[in-house]
């Protein structure tokens, strides 16, 4: 956990479909981690964008990338959430953090589908984002979950202290 005398800086990566409870669960890692955390939604919210532009998403995706790489160069601990959907972008993050020196972890959230189509229904009716049960099916059929010989490349949380 520690290179000389600094904390190795941590990435940690929250993977799962929507309603999954990564803002969560990111909001209490950025407080006992001492990071930074970045969600693309809370951004686009703030902005003012429609969090279904693709393209912008992908803008935003590219300016977080190069800021953890600057939080991480500088000893702070980051969170990423954003999904994590597809392996590669998995891979590419977890290589990104290595070498730079982080610790990389991956937490996937794996809550069963009924109800994240619960709670996305339920957020909806409460004004939040519009993912409608068709959304969640494609996304369902789009997400890759991580496999045990995925999850095991990545490091572990740290012990509580």
């Amino acid at each position: 956990m520690t290179t000389g005398k600094r904390l190795q800086p941590r990435l940690v990566l929250l993977c799962g479909l929507p309603a999954s409870g990564k803002t969560t669960l990111a909001r209490q890692l950025a407080e006992s981690y001492g990071a930074v955390r970045l969600s693309l939604d809370e951004w686009e919210l703030a902005l003012g964008i429609d969090p279904f532009d693709e393209e912008f998403q992908l803008k935003l995706e590219a300016e977080f990338s190069a800021l953890t790489q600057r939080l991480i160069a500088l000893g702070t601990s980051v969170i990423l959430e954003w999904g994590f959907w597809a392996r590669s972008e998995r891979d590419e993050k977890r290589e990104l953090g290595r070498s730079l020196g982080a610790a990389v972890e991956l937490r996937f959230l794996d809550v069963p589908y009924d109800e994240l189509v619960r709670r996305v229904v339920d957020r909806h009716a409460k004004g939040g984002l519009a993912i409608t049960e068709s959304h969640m099916e494609r996304y369902r059929r789009i997400f890759q979950p991580p496999t045990d010989d995925e999850l095991a490349l990545y490091d572990p949380p740290p012990d509580p202290d």
